[in-house]
């Protein structure tokens, strides 16, 4: 993956197709250290297959035999210094945490985190993503089910909802890079 905005949706995919209908994305920025968790009520992983998961060959798909986003994120967040760590419980659901060391030099870019975590909102009408940004102190929050209440019946997945939730996170991001 060439970015960690990959990485997050990646990982939001993973919980999708294990049936969640809630996916929390949590961007915590301390100094030169991010700390990014995707967590679902999916339907979660044995302690086996948790064990295996950063293996590129251990997958529970059926439509190929290698799975590769744990892998690169485990590799992206070592080469920093950092670290992944994988909770995960049948019928629970899936917590992956990732932690970069963002001022070293392998640190892999942010990329466009407004525009994918909007398309994670707007893309999945059907669950519930909520996005929750924490810098020394300071919280930023939104989620579907906020979003859908103030829309009084306009689909979330209108042209125009997208463009609102990636202008805001936009704002927000910025207020992050500063």
């Amino acid at each position: 993956m060439k970015d960690l905005s990959m990485h997050i949706l990646d990982i939001a995919e993973n919980s999708l197709k294990a049936q969640a209908t809630e996916v929390e994305v949590v961007l915590r920025y301390e100094k030169d250290i991010l700390e990014m968790s995707i967590t679902d009520n999916g339907c979660g992983m044995d302690a086996e297959l948790v064990k295996r998961i950063a293996d590129p060959y251990a997958t529970s798909r059926t439509s190929r035999r290698v799975g590769l986003g744990i892998p690169f994120l485990k590799m992206n967040a070592e080469q920093t210094g950092g670290y992944v760590e994988i909770e995960s419980q049948p019928g629970k659901g899936t917590c992956v945490k990732s932690v970069f060391k963002t001022n070293h030099i392998d640190c892999v870019p942010a990329g466009d985190l407004a525009s994918s975590l909007s398309l994670l909102i707007t893309g999945n009408p059907a669950v519930n993503i909520v996005i929750r940004i924490l810098k020394e102190g300071e919280s930023f929050e939104v989620s579907s089910a906020e979003i859908n209440e103030v829309l009084e019946g306009v689909p979330i997945s209108h042209p125009k909802v997208g463009k609102f939730v990636r202008n805001m996170l936009k704002e927000e991001f910025k207020s992050i890079e500063q």
